[in-house]
């Protein structure tokens, strides 16, 4: 996900190293495969969709987990540097931009959906993210700077016509920074929520914002569509106090984190699992 996305950044190019993704002087191999990978996908994905109509969903890394993942040329993580993240925001910014239109482009009947994946955002502002020795942790980040970083991004994804959406996996998600944001869909962990996260929820939802929520395992996993446990969004709904009705049209059913590293076989199996999962909660709103 951090290659892909650099793969995005203009003027901004990477390289990758034995630590991972790092800053170079100049454009090289690793950065023309990376976007030499992604323009042979949106070929296939021009071939295969051109005349689809409907919502479409793109994901790039959002800037915050590229600073905590990318290093500077000194080799520590770009995070530690405010200057070099305040370019990569602007840089990606950019790219996403132009990754957008060349997108609408190639399949013009599409509604985008840009899905910003912010996995390291929770140890960005609490400082958990580990220098480039391992034995220290980088300073927090202040939450009114994640917050302003990320509204110029999710603008940016407005003003070019897309609906921002943002995905975090791991535990304590700020989800009320993201809905300051301006994040209009937030995706999330159903198997992961606790009650310290229902009122910031259903703040999200009285405001319009629409939830992505996973329940079914992102890797190979043994899952036939009656076993798919949907219990997990029934009391998630049912604490925040909604009616059970407005259930199918706030909340869609996805994987509880992306289908990179599954299977063809299982992705296609995972993808069928939240169709019938969907299809349960529009039904069976109540146990």
């Amino acid at each position: 996900m951090i290659g892909r996305s650099a793969g995005l950044l203009v003027e901004l190019p990477v390289e990758v190293q034995p630590s991972g993704w790092r800053v170079a002087q100049r454009a090289g191999r690793d950065l023309a495969r990376a976007r030499g990978f992604l323009s042979y996908d949106l070929d296939a994905l021009e071939e295969q969709a051109h005349a689809y109509r409907g919502p479409l969903k793109l994901q790039v890394t959002g800037p915050w987990t590229l600073a905590a993942s990318i290093e500077l040329r000194a080799g520590e993580k770009l995070l530690a540097d405010p200057g070099a993240v305040a370019d990569l925001c602007e840089s990606l910014i950019e790219g996403i931009t132009a990754h957008i239109a060349d997108v609408r482009a190639r399949v013009p009947g599409a509604n985008l959906v840009v899905q910003v994946d912010e996995p390291a955002l929770p140890a960005v502002l609490v400082g958990a993210v580990p220098t480039a020795s391992g034995y220290g942790r980088l300073r927090a980040v202040e939450r009114v700077r994640v917050e302003e970083r990320l509204r110029s991004l999710f603008a940016a994804i407005s003003a070019a016509d897309a609906l921002p959406a943002a995905h975090c996996c791991a535990p304590k998600v700020p989800i009320d920074l993201l809905r300051r944001s301006g994040a209009r869909a937030l995706s999330l962990d159903a198997t992961a929520l606790t009650r310290a996260s229902d009122e910031a929820i259903g703040v999200a939802v009285e405001e319009g914002v629409g939830l992505l929520l996973g329940i079914v395992p992102g890797v190979d996993a043994v899952v036939s569509d009656p076993a798919v446990n949907v219990d997990p969004i029934r009391e998630l709904w049912n604490r925040i106090g909604f009616d059970p009705g407005l259930l199918a049209e706030t909340v869609v059913v996805t994987p509880i984190c992306g289908l990179a590293g599954a299977s063809p076989r299982y992705a296609r199996t995972a993808l069928a699992a939240c169709r019938t999962a969907a299809r349960v909660l529009r039904d069976e709103p109540r146990r």
